[in-house]
């Protein structure tokens, strides 16, 4: 349900663009528990989709790695240039190139494009496409007669367009879209989105696994025999993680090595316990070496039909539990928390 209204909320959005200046909207991704499979709250899920956007006409995108190296995840800038269209010009009738125009010819243009206002300098800025995204949203809600089925509500937030839905039975619906841009193409984005605690400027993007992780549990349920457990393993880890300060995300990267592992086959009903007793194991294990390897950054053993950018495999595997050897206090919380799990 919540893909299949995204998606016609974006076909609105898309025709309504068509002939402008700004980012162009390509179809949704889902993204996170949800589309994975794996989702521990059914009844209140919040269904998070990576809307990708694409440069317009006139306009590229090149991207540009942060310094913020006290960050576990990278981060970018996408500086937005504009390119020559001259030779489209030619072809096409009122189409202007950018470039080679004068300022002041291109000024009603620029004053509602990319650069002129989702940009800070020649930054694609994250607090101005999310702002500039929800009033496209609120509009086009407004305008489109089967959209207005359901009472649509935008909810605060800075970095992304999260929206509550309620129909006439008065059953509630949540959203949240991000925005990414993809890194050449391969299955790895720059989000909106940041796992991160500290703050993060405007102008930077996070670099995001997200569609390369939903793709994975695509793949798997692919390879896996038709009883396979491995989503009810993984939820019922991830509902005992509840009240703890250790993240779903340390746990679904545990089973997801424990998947490239362990044979398909070992997943059934009958080997559930087992199984979870492995997650379980391997995490002790983790949080004890203060260390667990992102699942994708520095793996060589992962399937052939991952797209990933070139030299991914190889680099220096990123610790997801660096925070633990910096701050004493916080490995000796989760190794208590850990004991109090199994109690």
């Amino acid at each position: 349900v919540a893909e299949n209204l995204v998606d016609d909320l974006l076909s609105v959005l898309q025709e309504r663009l068509a002939m402008s200046f700004f980012p162009v909207l390509q179809p949704a991704i889902g993204v996170g528990s949800a589309f994975e499979g794996w989702n521990r709250r059914v009844r209140n899920a919040v269904y998070c989709l990576l809307v990708p956007l694409k440069p317009p006409q006139g306009h590229t995108f090149l991207l540009e790695l942060g310094t913020a190296d006290h960050m576990l995840e990278k981060t970018y800038r996408i500086r937005v240039e504009l390119k020559c269209t001259c030779m489209r010009e030619e072809l096409l009738e009122n189409t202007l190139c950018f470039r080679h125009h004068p300022q002041e010819e291109l000024r009603r243009n620029l004053a509602a494009s990319l650069l002129g206002t989702l940009c800070t300098g020649s930054y694609l800025d994250v607090l101005k496409t999310a702002q500039w995204f929800k009033e496209q949203v609120r509009s086009a809600w407004r305008e489109t007669p089967h959209l207005r089925r359901s009472i649509m509500k935008v909810l605060p937030s800075s970095r992304s367009c999260k929206l509550q839905l309620t129909n006439d039975s008065g059953r509630r619906l949540s959203i949240e879209m991000v925005f990414g841009v993809q890194q050449g193409k391969s299955d790895i984005f720059l989000s909106s989105h940041t796992t991160e605690d500290t703050f993060i400027p405007s102008t930077m993007w996070a670099e995001s696994y997200a569609v390369a992780e939903v793709k994975f549990f695509r793949h798997i349920a692919t390879q896996a025999p038709h009883d396979t457990f491995h989503l009810k393993c993984l939820q019922l880890c991830a509902n005992m993680l509840v009240g703890t300060g250790i993240s779903t995300y340390i746990m679904k990267t545990v089973a997801m090595h424990l998947l490239n592992t362990i044979p398909l086959a070992n997943w059934s009903r009958t080997d559930r316990l087992m199984r979870v007793e492995d997650i379980l194991r391997y995490l002790h294990s983790c949080l004890e070496d203060k260390r667990l390897n992102h699942f994708f950054c520095g793996n060589e053993n992962m399937p052939e039909d991952f797209i990933l950018p070139p030299d991914f495999q190889t680099a220096e595997p990123i610790n997801l539990l660096q925070y633990l050897v910096e701050d004493p206090a916080a490995y000796a919380m989760a190794m208590r928390e850990f004991d109090e799990l199994q109690n």
